[in-house]
Parts: structure tokens; C-alpha cells; sequence
């Protein structure tokens, strides 16, 4: 349910809502939050609710701290891990400097940019998130640990899946909060599950995969467990991977598909930054399905996007170098640009790379270009290029290059 400002005052009133929270990310896309009592929640609507931003990760330093937090009543969920009498709501919020300019900073603001710009166009992009995470046993003080929840294998079942009660739970709750799970299996790895929700307007989907990792993560230690969304938690397991599933509007032709996908190829290796932004996330990539070189093709999993098998209103293209340290704001934003150019440009898309590419020789990888090898270069490569000073703030390039 999409509810507005009268409808979101007049749900916490019913409900017994004792705590709002205003939920926001930092730059990096980590989830922050103030909570707030129901009688603030009217104000906060009308001028918004003003917070210390020198604390928060590319919000500024102490010289201009203020900035505010405008709730967005659509958002607006129930926490269900909360009691239910004297319950917690959360709403996304816009961020504002004080005299009421959008903070240009928040990721969030710039993917709403993006949109807007292929709204303009006559463009709608869609996105469905398929990421993985482990589970880790904690120690005695609840400290995480290296230790696997269960060493199944791919798409294994109890008794050696042990997080399948996990993943139910995981699934039943994003249902409670409006998120649509689609499939949930053990991965590849020890402790490995992955969990896919459905497609859905490029805002809706960035605020679900916050939604969904703030879930897994509190989930998983309400069973005494930790829920890890790094690259590589494990150097000898298979990394987590946050493949990013990119469509257009069902009206789009196939042409026109294939130029939203030959924007994101010509794009990708100087937005890795952004896709890739730790140093951990270099040791995912080239190895157990993680793509090394940039390559399409259809089905094959050793390519940077995947076309899978899907028709009509469920034809994709799946990014697969992306992990789950990314913010989702700054990725999708980054791959609307790439596919609108794409498109602008009427950009062919290569020849597809039918082959195993883990298993080609030197001679068959030639032609191809490789993703970046290490976070200094795919850093080099984002301050080089023109497509990214031109789309991602100079102060959010200047943290991701220099955190």
C-alpha cells in the first residue's frame, strides 16, 4: 500500500505506532536511522526533521552540519520484528539543507535524478536484486566468526541446508513489509544462501535491497547467528555476489534493449568504483562465476551480463560484477545513465562471447577488456573518466577514492 501524509498519520494513530524511524543511507549506502515519537511526525512532514550530518559518511563536516529528513509516506512499513502494540514504523526519507535545497550528496536523491532524466526521455527502467550472503556462527561475547552456519552445497536441502528455516523467515518477513521474495537456495558456499525478489521501479528497488540486508541481518541474529554481505568472507569459498537484473519499460523493442545493454559494457569498467568499492571486492572477481573480462552473452555465466532465459514483460539483462558492498542508490543510478546513453547513442552491442571464458585460452581473451584488477585502478579509472565526473558528485568521488 502506497499511503500518504494523512494516511501515515492517521495508521500510526490506529496502530498504537509509538516510535517513527527516518531512515536514510550514508554515501556507501549504509542504513542510518533517528527515531522519532508520533506527536513529531506532523512536523516532520511539513519542515522535516534536522540531524547532525558531520557524523555521517559524506554528509559534511562540522562547519555545516544541519541538514533534514523529510519522510516519504509511501515507504512506510511496519517493522514486524517490533512489538505489535507500541509498535516501529520506518519511512526512507529525502535529505534537504536547511533553506530547502535537496542535499546533493544523498545517493538517493541522484538515482531519483536519473530517473527523472529517462522519464524526460520517455524511458522507465526496472531492477530486481538477486544478492548473496553467508551465515556465520557467533562466540561466546556474540561476536562474529568465520565459523559456517552448515556446509552444504548448491541448492542443497535439509539436513545440510540449515538456513532454509532462516531463509523462510527471511522471505515471510520482507512479505510483511511489501517486498515481493522470488526464490530463496543454499549457495555455492558453506553457509551461503541467496535470496531474489522480484523486479520493480528503479526507487522501489534500491530501497528493498537496504530493506532486504537490514532484514537478513536482524533475522539472522535473532537465531544467534551473523549474516555477512562482504565480497569475500572466505578466501578459499565463493565471494557474494549482488547481480543486478536491468529491464525496460515493456514497450521497449528488442533493438532498443540491446542498446540499453551495449551502454551498461561501455560503461562498466570506469563505474566498477561504484559496483566494486572495497578492497575485498577484487579478490571475487575472475573466480567461481565472478566475471573478469567485459562480455555479454546469453545464459553463460562467465560474462559481466547475462541475458537470461526470460520473455515479454520478464526479459533482462543481469549484471554480474556488482557485490553486495555497493550502494544500490549509486548503482542503479549509474546503470540508468549508461543504458539512456546507450540508447541516445543507438550503441551496437558487440558480438556475444559464447564461450567459457574461465576456460579460454590467451589467444580467445584477447579482444576483450578486463573489469579492474584491484580497487586502485578501478579508482584511477572513475577520477579519468568523463562519464562519471559528469554523474557522480565531486564529493562523493573524492570519499569513494580516498576512504
Amino acid at each position: 500500500m502506497k499511503y500518504s501524509k494523512e494516511d501515515a498519520l492517521e495508521f500510526v494513530r490506529e496502530e498504537d505506532v509509538k516510535f517513527i524511524r527516518l531512515a536514510f543511507c550514508d554515501v556507501f549506502g549504509r542504513l542510518k536511522n533517528i527515531a522519532i515519537m508520533p506527536s513529531e511526525l506532523p512536523r516532520a512532514f511539513e519542515y522535516g526533521i534536522s540531524f547532525d550530518a558531520s557524523s555521517i559518511a559524506g554528509f559534511g563536516d562540522e562547519a555545516r552540519s544541519d541538514l533534514l529528513l523529510h519522510p516519504e509516506p509511501e515507504t512506510l512499513v511496519q517493522l514486524p520484528w517490533r512489538p505489535e502494540h507500541g509498535g516501529v514504523v520506518r519511512m526512507f526519507c529525502d535529505v534537504s539543507y536547511p533553506d530547502g535545497r535537496a542535499y546533493e550528496n544523498d545517493a538517493r536523491f541522484l538515482l531519483k535524478k536519473a530517473i527523472e532524466e529517462a522519464r524526460r526521455m520517455g524511458r522507465q527502467f526496472f531492477f530486481g536484486s538477486e544478492l548473496e550472503f553467508y551465515l556465520f556462527e557467533l562466540d561466546e561475547r556474540d561476536a562474529p566468526t568465520k565459523i559456517p552456519y552448515d556446509s552444504a552445497g548448491y541448492m542443497d536441502v535439509y539436513p545440510e541446508d540449515k538456513g532454509e528455516n532462516i531463509r523462510r523467515e527471511i522471505c515471510l518477513t520482507l512479505e510483511q513489509m511489501g517486498v515481493r521474495p522470488e526464490c530463496s537456495h543454499h549457495e555455492q558456499g558453506p553457509g551461503q544462501n541467496e535470496i531474489d525478489f522480484r523486479f520493480s521501479d528503479a526507487l522501489t528497488a534500491a530501497d528493498d535491497a537496504v530493506s532486504f540486508k537490514s532484514v537478513v541481518r536482524t533475522v539472522a541474529r535473532r537465531n544467534g547467528l551473523y549474516a555477512d554481505f562482504s565480497a569475500k568472507p572466505l578466501e578459499d569459498a565463493p565471494g557474494n555476489g549482488f547481480h543486478v537484473n536491468m529491464s525496460l519499460d515493456p514497450a521497449a523493442t528488442e533493438s532498443e534493449f540491446n542498446q540499453m545493454i551495449a551502454g551498461a559494457l561501455a560503461r562498466v569498467t570506469e563505474a566498477t568504483l561504484f559496483f566494486n568499492p572495497t578492497e575485498n571486492s577484487y579478490k571475487r572477481l575472475g573466480r567461481n562465476k565472478a566475471p573478469r573480462y567485459v562480455s555479454w552473452s546469453r545464459e553463460n555465466r562467465s560474462q559481466t551480463i547475462r541475458i537470461p532465459a526470460a520473455y515479454g514483460e520478464f526479459r533482462r539483462a543481469e549484471l554480474r560484477s556488482p557485490d553486495p558492498s555497493a550502494n544500490p542508490y549509486l548503482a542503479f543510478a549509474l546503470l540508468i545513465y549508461a543504458g539512456l546513453e546507450g540508447l541516445g547513442l543507438k550503441l551496437a552491442l558487440p558480438e556475444p562471447a559464447d564461450f567459457n571464458l574461465y576456460k579460454a585460452d590467451a589467444d580467445a581473451l584477447s579482444d576483450y577488456r578486463k573489469l579492474p584488477e584491484d580497487l586502485s585502478y578501478a579508482k584511477k579509472l572513475a577520477q579519468a573518466s568523463e562519464f562519471i565526473q559528469r554523474r557522480v558528485p565531486g564529493a562523493i568521488l573524492d570519499l569513494y577514492c580516498n576512504r
